[in-house]
């Protein structure tokens, strides 16, 4: 016959571990959606850096094959996209194409303002909720001395400032739509993230001709 102490012993030791795990899963249940959102902002937010790196090449290279081209071509009055805007267009679809990154159905047709100056490449709206716009400015004022690595936020046209000694340039913006997967995660633990719909990229290049 067991010993009354033993007996006792043993059903306290049966009871703490039941106990601890009980702690364990309610430990689980609290740390799991913290885990998760750690996971998912981890692959959702370097996705967004790599998305970001790949269309700062692709508009820096773009600025630079436009701004080598005679600019003579955006003087004269056409119905058609100029060469060089042209150049820079096909040279911004190969790049994300060979990337795999989806092109949103867009084609070329632009609008254009200005003296044939700055044209922009918009994906059809019932391609949504991939969106790509292209901004192409062949007539982008750039003050003198100005470091190119220092990219304006986007490629609207610039009026001359009197007294500034200014060069022409070629600015490049290219927008993409970014499906963030992190703020509806967040969400779990009561977070309302705001984040950016798009991923915006802007080069310049001076133009050589």
């Amino acid at each position: 016959m067991v010993p009354l102490h033993r007996r006792l012993a043993r059903s306290a030791q049966c009871r703490w571990r039941e106990d601890a795990r009980g702690a364990q899963l309610v430990e689980f249940a609290i740390t799991l959606p913290l885990l998760v959102v750690f996971v998912v902002g981890i692959f959702d937010f370097s996705g967004a850096f790599t998305l970001k790196q790949k269309l700062t090449n692709i508009s820096r290279d773009a600025a630079r094959a436009a701004a080598a081209d005679p600019a003579t071509d955006i003087a004269k009055p056409s119905s058609t996209v100029p060469a060089s805007v042209d150049d820079a267009y096909q040279l911004i679809l190969r790049y994300l194409t060979v990337n795999n990154i989806n092109t949103c159905g867009i084609t070329e047709a632009p609008s254009g303002s200005g003296p044939g100056v700055m044209f922009t490449f918009a994906a059809p709206s019932t391609s949504a909720p991939c969106g790509l716009t292209i901004i192409i400015n062949r007539g982008y004022y750039l003050p003198s001395g100005t470091a190119l690595q220092v990219a304006p936020t986007s490629c609207q046209p610039l009026p001359a400032t009197s007294g500034v000694t200014q060069v022409v340039a070629t600015c490049v913006t290219i927008q993409y739509s970014y499906a963030w997967r992190f703020g509806r995660v967040a969400s779990l633990l009561g977070s309302a993230a705001r984040l950016p719909q798009n991923i915006t990229a802007t080069s310049i290049a001076m133009n050589e001709n």
